[in-house]
């Protein structure tokens, strides 16, 4: 599944943390990368260093803000019509660490709509275009996809949300015979900018401070490559930051 040299893997949420670390893991494994975020800098920056290490990589660039759901049909016809696109990461999203009457309408809105809107439309249009080939769909999922704590209770059910899709739709690709696979990524705590966007923080987080462990983000690209080789349906990072691979967590 990984090996193929003239299809595109697309990854959300690429300009940072496991985003980015899965474009430079794929790239490392011949593969040809399109990169979607909001912040095209950093995109810029990532296709520069990769091109240099792999000049004969195809990484292209794409600014999108997945928070605009009325653009997302048109980003999506815009890659399908042009690359040939054999697995799709849905890995765009944050979260805002707070009590749910601290947090503002906007950041409800946008958590809303990045986590689980924009990903269930890509989703959706995924699978009614590749469900017959051999394609897989990965959606990032949280731990907070299939356990709540304090002050996350939004991005949970965002989290939650994305866990019951994606769990669904493989069920019923499976029961259709369709040759496509839905999966789900679900990280334990990873080394990105989340615990300082999550706190509105204007610095970086030490991890070491906050956790006793924690993955760091070419650790979940190495477990995402895993998941994709697997038959299994999820990647869940256990208590002991190690990947668990299996099959239907939601009942």
């Amino acid at each position: 599944m990984i090996n193929q040299n003239d299809n595109y893997v697309v990854i959300t949420g690429a300009s940072s943390g496991i985003g980015a670390a899965a474009v430079r893991k794929f790239a490392s494994l011949g593969r040809n990368v399109i990169m979607i975020a909001r912040r095209v800098n950093l995109l810029n920056q990532l296709h520069d260093k990769i091109i240099a290490k792999y000049p004969d990589r195809d990484i292209v660039v794409i600014q999108q803000d997945l928070s605009k759901i009325n653009d997302i049909p048109s980003l999506y016809e815009q890659i399908n019509k042009q690359y040939n696109i054999d697995i799709w990461v849905n890995n765009a999203g944050f979260g805002k660490i707070k009590f749910v009457d601290e947090l503002s309408t906007e950041e409800v809105i946008s958590m809303v709509q990045t986590n689980s809107e924009a990903l269930a439309l890509l989703s959706v249009l995924f699978v009614k275009d590749h469900e017959n080939d051999e394609a897989q769909l990965i959606n990032v999922s949280s731990r907070a996809g299939y356990q709540i704590w304090p002050k996350t209770t939004i991005y949970s059910a965002t989290k939650f949300f994305v866990s019951a899709l994606t769990e669904g739709l493989d069920r019923e690709l499976i029961s259709k015979g369709a040759k496509m696979r839905a999966k789900i990524l679900a990280p334990n705590a990873t080394n990105t900018e989340f615990e300082r966007v999550a706190k509105n923080l204007n610095y970086d987080v030490n991890y070491d401070e906050i956790f006793a462990n924690y993955n760091s983000s070419k650790d979940l690209a190495d477990f995402l490559i895993e998941l994709i080789n697997s038959n299994a349906s999820i990647g869940f990072v256990n208590d002991n930051f190690q990947l668990e691979l299996g099959n239907g967590r939601l009942l």
